[in-house]
């Protein structure tokens, strides 16, 4: 693959296992990292620091991040992990994810993770302040020599997966899923990944609602409905809660969730529990059908393990240069956790469906589905990709607004 190339109030509920315990609380603008390294990293006498958005456990985007680094430590000899969670305006309002760093490497580490788009800042003011550490931002673009927001800065690299892919996917599998035409999406804030990773699930959802089910576009509803942040935060955004619900009982059949948290899995066990036919597709974690396997419709994951074991082997190693990595998914292995850096599993609920999304993800293995192909126009009528041509990595990267055809604010 080129190198061009998201606590919840639901973890008790849904019976999470908490691998480590809990981390101390920031105090007087501070942090306490917790340890964590496995018998098989050797004698951990290299440092890895992680700064994680939210809690490790968080059944999403933290807690697949966190095994991903803890996979990487089992593979790279001579590591231990040194992690702080739940460095966010709520649960640490006075607490900047650079202060985090500091913390981690006055402690040791000598290569520091920021798993959130939020910390592109704290990466770049870390990387210049501490030149001898290797700081790796998960998403961003300061490394990308060819992005808008080059640094030139050695010793800062990002590191995100193509989940386009992954999200067209299950785009495609909410479309074979849905019985009332209507699509809700559980969004994030607003910026140019999420309208990307929104924009590329409706792809999916399009395609495969005219060509499988042989319905036209305009019986498609797909809402996004943004919350203001990775996660709830009480009082700063929208209950993810209350938009799952008001989506499953405003027949909406299927969610698909674009946050940290399984609101729409939860929510939507509930409503089935309930007795209304609805569906769920769950985000970032491989297990996330295991929250309530008969509504599943699957859900696309990251397996961060790849990239951050190569990434700290030449850190370790002292061979590091600043690199944006953009990797994709390994289209013969898409639910081998250890193979590409994306992948997806299918759920239950999928059914006999599954040899449509079979067809679908072969065509885009071999490149006969393109989802990226033009004509494609954003919400205000204006060329995304024109007609004959195929969106370039920036036009896909920087994703401007939402696509036509899509409900809800580009900004």
């Amino acid at each position: 693959m080129t190198k061009i190339s998201k606590v919840s109030k639901f973890l008790g509920q849904i019976g999470l296992t908490v691998v480590l315990g809990s981390i101390v609380g920031a105090c007087g603008g501070g942090s306490t990292p917790n340890s964590a390294s496995s018998p098989a990293a050797g004698s951990g006498d290299y440092v890895v620091g992680m700064v994680l958005v939210g809690p490790k456990n968080d059944a999403g985007w933290n807690q697949v991040h966190f095994e991903g680094i803890q996979s990487a430590i089992q593979k790279v000899a001579g590591t231990k992990l040194e992690y702080v969670d739940k460095v966010n305006p709520g649960d640490r309002p006075n607490v900047k994810g650079s202060q985090v760093a500091d913390d981690l490497i006055a402690k040791g580490a000598k290569f520091i993770i920021f798993n959130s788009d939020d910390f592109k800042d704290d990466a770049l003011e870390t990387a210049k302040k501490h030149t001898n550490v290797t700081v790796i931002h998960a998403s961003g673009d300061y490394a990308w020599k060819d992005g808008k927001n080059f640094k030139n800065q050695a010793n800062l690299g990002n590191i995100m997966g193509r989940m386009e892919y992954g999200k067209m996917i299950a785009g495609c599998t909410a479309a074979l899923g849905t019985e009332t035409g209507k699509i809700g999406y559980l969004g994030p804030l607003i910026n140019d990944e999420t309208r990307r990773y929104s924009s590329a699930a409706f792809l999916g959802a399009k395609y495969c609602w005219e060509t499988y089910r042989k319905r036209p576009a305009s019986e498609l509803t797909f809402k996004v409905t943004w919350i203001g942040f990775w996660f709830n935060i009480p009082g700063k955004t929208l209950d993810p809660t209350k938009v799952a619900d008001d989506y499953y009982n405003g027949g909406f059949d299927v969610v698909m969730s674009g946050i940290d948290t399984p609101e729409a899995a939860v929510q939507g066990k509930k409503a089935a529990e309930a007795g209304k036919k609805v569906k769920y597709v769950h985000y970032d974690l491989p297990t996330g059908c295991s929250l309530a396997p008969s509504i599943c419709l699957g859900v696309p994951f990251y397996n961060w393990s790849i990239p951050y074991a190569d990434a700290l082997q030449k850190a370790k190693d002292g061979k590091y240069t600043s690199e944006f990595v953009w990797s994709g998914p390994d289209w013969q292995n898409l639910t081998n956790p250890t193979a590409g850096m994306i992948g997806f599993n299918p759920g239950q609920a999928l059914g006999e469906n599954q040899k449509f999304l079979d067809e679908f993800v072969k065509g885009m293995s071999s490149g006969s589905i393109n989802l990226y192909k033009g004509p494609i126009k954003f919400q205000d009528g204006t060329d995304f990709v024109k007609a004959g041509e195929t969106a370039t990595e920036q036009q896909i990267w920087y994703m401007p607004q939402l696509l036509a055809g899509m409900d809800g604010p580009s900004k």
